[in-house]
């Protein structure tokens, strides 16, 4: 048995559902059993949100779920119908059927359990199971969305309760050093969950980061892949095999879904600094890049948030101070965070004074920085992004 996932992009026509099907056909005809798990045809999910937003100022989160899971319930009940045509006996299944509960964050569900036994039923009868991406059900029967990479997540922990490998396929051949679409890049053959969950957090769109995080914890065997090629893909292992060279670092990416909230004149204390923090928590605001320098008394705070939870960041910084008086506090979406990641640098000396070389050579300002084991990023402005980018691929990722 084996679990796949196909994305919008693999599915996005009825000429590509056919050619996905003759696909599964040939390893159902190889003896496989598949659970196929699906997203929404293209573009879909952007429509219905604009559908949405054109009946409704501010859509309901609860009903705005129940309009987007339409759209995976389309694609995999299409594709059922063409493998059927095919001679495949297949079976379109949503999260419902199947028991996949989640808790009850719309929008941003997570995955709490599957129902392993009615998954098990149906593939007896059935040699391919078309499942529903990106959506689950609460335990009270409400209808939920994972939020963005959903059907990644879906498929793997499919796989994780299975106990079996996970094959992501989609328009890219697989994980590349950089944006392939944007600069010279190398396939990489190899890629450890680390690196790929650093990258996928970081802003690479290959694989989601909860993706990422459910295959490392249940020893997933992943794969990414074309879904129209049989190009060698990528696969994503604990570490690399001894007799693959270890890259200092392994890839370069950038996230433009950034914002950089600065607080000016904040109190000097640990009251006003836990009230904002533990604010932003309460509103489920994960902060990157911390930076504070204390004058005269006072604190000016910087940090980063991901731009969507702009609002809730501001609200919480309105709630948590309004104690406290002289305080202000500006936004700034303009900027781009830009990261080196690789399990190589554990052990390689030099690798932060090559990455801001690399910035400072062509005169790029660093207005924040945060690092871990196998990973430096730094943020710039929008307008030095794609040169920030550039800088580093050729200092670290340059394809001979």
């Amino acid at each position: 048995m084996i679990v796949q996932k196909y994305g919008g992009s693999s599915v996005a026509t009825p000429e590509k559902i056919k050619q996905v099907a003759a696909g599964i056909k040939r390893r159902v005809d190889e003896g496989e059993s598949l659970v196929v798990v699906v997203s929404a045809m293209g573009k879909t999910t952007n429509m219905l949100i604009s559908l949405a937003r054109e009946v409704s100022v501010d859509p309901s989160p609860r009903e705005l779920d129940m309009l987007l899971a339409t759209g995976e319930q389309t694609s995999s009940a299409l594709l059922a119908m063409a493998l059927g045509d095919l001679g495949v006996p297949a079976m379109s299944c949503n999260a419902f059927q199947l028991e996949m509960t989640t808790t009850g964050d719309f929008s941003n569900a997570r995955i709490m359990d599957l129902n392993l036994d009615r998954l098990k039923r149906r593939l007896e009868a059935h040699r391919v199971l078309v499942v529903t991406g990106f959506q689950g059900v609460t335990p009270d029967g409400d209808v939920t969305t994972l939020g963005r990479g959903g059907s990644d997540t879906s498929a793997v922990a499919i796989a994780a309760k299975c106990g079996c490998p996970c094959e992501i396929l989609s328009d890219v051949p697989g994980v590349y050093t950089c944006d392939p679409n944007r600069f010279p890049a190398r396939k990489l053959d190899y890629i450890t969950y680390d690196e790929m969950l650093e990258l996928s957090s970081l802003g690479a769109k290959v694989l989601h980061s909860r993706a990422v995080e459910i295959a490392k914890k249940y020893s997933v065997d992943l794969y990414c892949a074309s879904t129209f090629s049989d190009e060698r893909g990528t696969r994503v292992v604990n570490s690399l095999p001894e007799w693959l060279e270890q890259p200092v670092v392994t890839g370069i990416t950038g996230d433009e879904n950034q914002a950089r909230v600065s607080i000016a004149r904040m109190p000097a204390s640990m009251e006003a600094m836990s009230a904002l923090f533990g604010a932003l928590a309460e509103r489920g605001v994960n902060v990157d890049m911390i930076s504070t320098v204390n004058e005269n008394g006072y604190t000016h705070l910087t940090f980063t948030v991901v731009d969507a939870k702009g609002r809730a960041v501001m609200e919480a910084v309105r709630v948590s101070l309004a104690p406290w008086e002289g305080w202000s506090v500006t936004e700034d979406r303009d900027v781009v965070k830009v990261s080196a990641v690789g399990v190589g640098m554990k052990s390689a000396p030099g690798v932060a004074a090559r990455f801001f070389r690399a910035l400072a050579g062509r005169g790029i300002e660093m207005l924040g920085t945060t690092t871990s084991e196998i990973k430096i990023s730094a943020l710039v402005s929008r307008a030095n992004g794609d040169e920030a980018l550039r800088a580093l691929v050729d200092e670290f990722c340059p394809v001979e």
